[in-house]
C-alpha cells in the first residue's frame, strides 16, 4: 500500500481537487484542498528509519506548517508565516545535510539574481496596489524561499533539489497571479507544481537516498 498504493492515492486526490471539486461551498474546498497534504505527510512518516532521526522530524515538521499554511492562506498574512516557518524547517534539515562543492556553492548566484527579479517586480506591484504593508513579509518570504532551494542543493539529495525548485516555481506564479498579472490557468499551474514538490520532498526521504558528490567536485571544508 504504502510503495504504490499511497502515491496513487495522493495523485487520485490531488488531480480530484484541482480539475473536479468546485470552488464552493469554501469548506468543502479546503477540505479536499488538505487531503492530498495529509496523505503526503503519512507517507514521508512511512519513510521514516525503525528510530525517527532528527532529519526526519524537522523535515516532517516542515510538510506540517506548509499544510496549515495551506488551510490558512485566506489569511494571507497568517498562511504565508506558515509556509516560511514550513521552509525554515526545511532549510534546517537541508543545511544538516549539506556536502559542499564550488559548484554547488556556485548556485547561489542565479539563485539570488531570480529572487531580487522577482522581488523587485513584487515591490513595484505592491506599491502600484497601494499594498505597501505586504511589501516587507513578501520580500523576506521571497528570501527564505530561495534560501531554502540553495540548501536542498548543497544537500545534494536530487528529489528534495527538484522538490524545493517546483516549491519555488509554484509561489513564483502564485505571487505573480496574485500581485503582478494574471496567469492562464494559474490555479491548475500553482497546485500541480505545489503537491508535486511536497511529494517531492517527502520521498526523498527514503533511506536509500543519500547525497551523492559530483565525481568533480572540490570539497569546501
Amino acid at each position: 500500500m504504502k510503495k504504490y498504493g499511497l502515491p496513487a492515492l495522493i495523485l487520485l486526490m490531488g488531480l480530484l481537487y484541482i480539475f473536479v471539486i468546485p470552488k464552493e461551498p469554501q469548506g468543502v474546498k479546503l477540505l479536499f484542498k488538505l487531503i492530498p497534504m495529509a496523505l503526503i505527510i503519512v507517507y514521508a512518516y512511512f519513510h521514516f528509519p525503525a528510530f525517527g532521526k532528527r532529519y526526519h522530524w524537522t523535515m516532517l515538521a516542515g510538510l506540517v506548517f506548509c499544510m496549515m499554511g495551506d488551510g490558512l492562506l485566506v489569511w494571507f498574512i497568517v498562511g504565508l508565516s506558515s509556509f516560511l516557518i514550513g521552509h525554515l524547517f526545511y532549510m534546517t534539515a537541508f543545511f544538516s545535510k549539506r556536502s559542499l562543492s564550488k559548484l554547488r556553492v556556485a548556485t547561489i548566484i542565479p539563485i539570488a539574481l531570480y529572487a531580487a527579479f522577482m522581488g523587485n517586480e513584487l515591490i513595484h506591484a505592491l506599491i502600484r496596489d497601494d499594498k505597501h504593508t505586504l511589501i516587507v513579509p513578501v520580500i523576506v518570504y521571497v528570501a527564505v524561499i530561495s534560501l531554502m532551494a540553495w540548501s536542498a542543493i548543497l544537500s545534494g539529495n536530487k528529489l528534495a533539489i527538484a522538490g524545493s525548485l517546483l516549491f519555488v516555481t509554484s509561489d513564483s506564479i502564485l505571487s505573480w497571479n496574485l500581485f503582478v498579472s494574471d496567469v492562464a490557468y494559474s490555479g491548475v499551474w500553482i497546485m500541480t507544481t505545489y503537491y508535486a514538490a511536497q511529494f517531492l520532498m517527502a520521498h526523498s526521504l527514503r533511506p536509500q537516498t543519500t547525497a551523492i558528490s559530483p565525481p568533480a567536485a572540490v570539497h569546501l571544508r
